[in-house]
C-alpha cells in the first residue's frame, strides 16, 4: 500500500514491548482514564487485527456497546467479510446503532478517539491510509485492549490508556472494564443506564472468552485458567438470566457449538485441506500450493479459506501432539504474501511458539505462546516446499 506508514512516536510507549500490569492500582488508573475518555469524547472508531478472529470481533463489538450506552458515536472497522458464524454479532451492531465497515475509508467523518483491540503490534492493525493517519495523529487519543504479552508484542495505544496485561482473552479485559463501570452507580444514574450488562453485551464478551481459549483448553497459566473460570461462569449466569426467547443462545455451550459449526461447503473445503496433511516428528503440516489455492477459490471466498485453515491448524496440532503448521498463498488481489499459521497442542506446554519468530528472524508476525501467524513475500521464497522443510527442521532441532 502506498502512502503514509506507521511512525514511531517520540517520548511515547508506541512500539515499545508490552509488559504485564503488576498492580491493582495501576490497572485501576488505566481503567479510570479510559472511562473518562468514554465520557469526555464523542466520536470513536474501533479497529482490530487483520483477519479478525472470535476474540477480536467480540471485543470490538463489546467495547462499542459500552460506548453506545453513553450515547456516543461509534463505528467498527472490520476490514474484511466476516464469517457467517458471527452474523449474530453484526446483528447486535445493527440493532444498537453501531455502524460497521468492511473497509476503513472514513471520508469526512469526525473522529477523536481510536480503540485498538486484540492486536499484538502496530504492523498487524487492519489499516488503510485513513487509519494510519489517525494512529500517527497527536490529536487523536489511542486506547488499547490486548492480552498478548511477549518479546514480539508492541504497544499501539497512548501511555495511560493501554489495558494490556495477561488474560484469557481481550474480551475478558472488556468485561473487567464493564464491572468497573457497574460500580459507578452515580455515573450510571446520570446517564440513565439501567441495563449495563445487557444480553447483547454479555453475549459478545462470552463469545470472545470461550472462542479465544477454546473453552479454556488453550490456557496455560494458573492465573489465566482462574480468571477464565471466574469470568465465563459470571457471564454465563448473566446470559441465562437475560435470555427469555427459546430461539436465542441461552448459555455458553450453545455459543461454543455455534462457533464450531461448519456448513456443508466448509466441510468440503476442510476435507480438501486435510487431505494434504503430512507429519514430521513433532509437526502436523499442510502446504497449499498456488494451484491448490486457485482451485479452492473457484468455490470458496478468501475469508472461508482463512477460517477453515484456522480450524485445520487447531486439529493438526492435537493430532501431532505438539504443533501444527498450515501454509497458503494469499489471494493475489489482496496481497503478494504467503501466510503461515502455527498452533500448539493443548497437551504440550514445553515450547513457546513465539520463539519461532526469533529463531528465523521473522519480522512480519506475532501471536502468543500457543499460536502464531507470520507472512513472507512470495518473491522471497523460491521453493515453498524446501522453505517449509527448512522451518520444520529448525523447529525440530530447537525443541530437542
Amino acid at each position: 500500500m502506498s502512502g503514509p506508514t506507521l511512525e514511531k512516536k517520540q517520548e511515547s510507549i508506541f512500539g515499545m514491548k508490552k509488559k504485564l500490569i503488576f498492580t491493582i492500582s495501576e490497572k485501576n488508573r488505566i481503567i479510570n482514564n479510559i472511562i473518562n475518555a468514554m465520557l469526555s469524547r464523542e466520536h470513536f472508531l474501533v479497529v482490530g487485527h487483520k483477519n479478525p478472529d472470535e476474540d477480536c470481533i467480540s471485543s470490538m463489538v463489546a467495547f462499542a456497546l459500552l460506548v453506545r450506552k453513553f450515547n456516543k458515536d461509534v463505528r467498527i472497522c472490520l476490514g474484511s467479510t466476516i464469517h457467517e458464524h458471527f452474523q449474530y454479532l453484526l446483528n447486535i451492531c445493527k440493532y444498537n446503532s453501531i455502524h460497521y465497515m468492511k473497509t476503513c475509508d472514513l471520508g469526512e467523518s469526525p473522529l477523536d478517539t481510536i480503540i485498538v483491540c486484540d492486536t499484538p503490534k502496530p504492523s498487524m492493525v487492519e489499516t488503510d491510509t485513513d487509519i494510519i493517519l489517525l494512529l500517527n495523529s497527536p490529536d487523536v487519543l489511542k486506547i488499547e485492549f490486548d492480552h498478548h504479552i511477549g518479546t514480539d508484542s508492541e504497544y499501539i495505544g497512548d501511555e495511560g490508556y493501554c489495558m494490556v496485561t495477561e488474560a484469557s482473552s481481550t474480551s475478558e479485559l472488556i468485561g473487567y472494564l464493564a464491572f468497573k463501570l457497574r460500580n459507578q452507580k452515580d455515573l450510571l444514574k446520570k446517564y440513565q443506564i439501567t441495563d449495563l450488562f445487557s444480553r447483547n453485551l454479555i453475549l459478545a464478551i462470552l463469545t470472545g472468552i470461550i472462542g479465544e481459549s477454546q473453552k479454556g483448553k488453550l490456557l496455560k497459566s494458573k492465573r489465566e485458567k482462574r480468571y477464565y473460570s471466574i469470568f465465563s461462569n459470571i457471564f454465563n449466569t448473566l446470559l441465562v438470566k437475560e435470555t427469555t426467547k427459546p430461539t436465542n443462545f441461552s448459555n455458553m455451550e450453545e455459543i461454543y457449538r455455534e462457533l464450531q459449526r461448519s456448513s456443508t461447503k466448509e466441510e468440503t473445503c476442510f476435507n480438501y485441506i486435510m487431505e494434504k496433511k503430512r507429519f514430521s516428528s513433532s509437526i502436523g503440516y499442510v502446504i497449499l500450493t498456488q494451484d491448490d489455492v486457485e482451485r479452492l477459490r473457484v468455490e470458496w471466498d478468501s475469508d472461508t479459506i482463512v477460517s477453515v485453515s484456522r480450524s485445520a491448524a487447531n486439529i493438526l496440532a492435537e493430532e501431532s501432539g505438539r504443533f501444527s503448521l498450515v501454509v497458503y498463498y494469499d489471494d493475489p488481489g489482496i496481497s503478494d504474501l504467503i501466510q503461515f499459521r502455527m498452533r500448539r497442542s493443548r497437551q504440550y506446554k514445553s515450547f513457546d511458539l513465539r520463539n519461532v519468530l526469533d529463531l528465523f528472524s521473522i519480522q512480519n508476525g506475532g501471536g502468543h505462546e500457543g499460536a502464531i501467524g507470520f507472512r513472507i513475500p512470495k518473491k522471497d521464497i523460491d521453493n515453498l516446499q524446501a522453505y517449509v522443510c527448512h522451518l520444520i527442521e529448525g523447529i525440530e532441532k530447537a525443541i530437542v
